[in-house]
């Protein structure tokens, strides 16, 4: 299992693996097709107040994966990706945001690596 991680605005990756989208919102300026998702789990992204509350401001960044692993904690959607993943040996898990290193789809990856059997 390989669980990769993408900006969305970045052309995919030949082979890509099964593309995930796991942001709220969709990304301004990226057209269904160019995106090339097969699947969109907008339930998994934070909550809308949390990504407010961290406006992708690297300061903040303990706090928010602190936070956003507790809301992944009570959050169906989580089991969902569990699912997919282990549907499909490659997965990429895409975001919008501009920082690589502080976004949710880190988390995300993280989260999966450390629940993996």
């Amino acid at each position: 299992m390989a669980v990769s991680i993408a900006r969305i605005y970045d052309e995919p990756a030949t082979p890509g693996g099964y593309r995930v989208l796991v942001d709220r919102l969709w990304p301004r300026g990226v057209s269904k097709e160019r995106a090339a998702l097969d699947e969109w789990l907008k339930d998994v992204a934070p909550s809308t107040e949390l990504r407010a509350w961290f406006h992708h401001e690297e300061r903040l960044w303990p706090e928010f994966e602190q936070r956003y692993r507790r809301e992944l904690a009570e959050n169906p959607a989580l089991a969902e990706l569990e699912e997919l993943v282990a549907k499909h040996p490659d997965i990429t898990l895409l975001y919008g945001a501009k920082d690589p290193e502080h976004n949710q789809a880190v988390v995300l990856q993280r989260v999966l690596a450390e629940r993996k059997p």
